[in-house]
């Protein structure tokens, strides 16, 4: 994995809850209002760059994932960048390659498309752990999904 990138502090900064949602918009308006952003960072500018980055090509990769993430960057400091991971109540359809539901959403909000692209390049080496992959089932916590994390760094 990308020793420049500590996945597991963006994941603390982004959270790891649960909603209900019935389309990626609905999800995308939950996440928007529920994650802790920078004060100069309105919950309104995440849902609509959610949303027009879904509008391009889905974000959903398979197995029951999606990445959503804005078409560029909507933080300007390192420190205010984070990843959410948000289990989903009941999958929901956003159109992945493999037809299947999207269950788990790792919401990817960075400052620059290097940083982007290393943090695309750590969670594909996690999505292919079948440890890792067993905690999304289970639906784990920040702490499980840190501990995974460390182990496999």
């Amino acid at each position: 994995m990308d020793t420049k990138i500590d996945l597991t502090k963006l994941i603390h900064k982004g959270g790891v809850f649960e909603i209900e949602a019935k389309d990626s918009k609905d999800a995308f308006r939950k996440i928007a209002d529920t994650i802790c952003l920078p004060n100069n960072i309105q919950p309104d500018l995440v849902y609509k760059s959610l949303c027009e980055r879904e509008a391009v090509l889905t974000t959903a990769v398979g197995n029951g994932i999606a990445l959503p993430h804005a078409r560029s960057p909507i933080f300007a400091d390192e420190n205010e960048q984070r990843v959410c991971v948000v289990y989903l109540k009941k999958p929901i359809d956003m159109k992945a390659p493999d037809s299947a539901p999207v269950n788990v959403m790792f919401v990817l909000l960075s400052h620059n498309n290097q940083t982007h692209l290393s943090i695309l390049t750590s969670l594909a080496v996690l999505f292919n752990n079948p440890k890792f992959k067993k905690a999304l089932e289970i639906r784990a916590g920040e702490e499980k999904l840190a501990a995974i994390i460390r182990d496999l760094a």
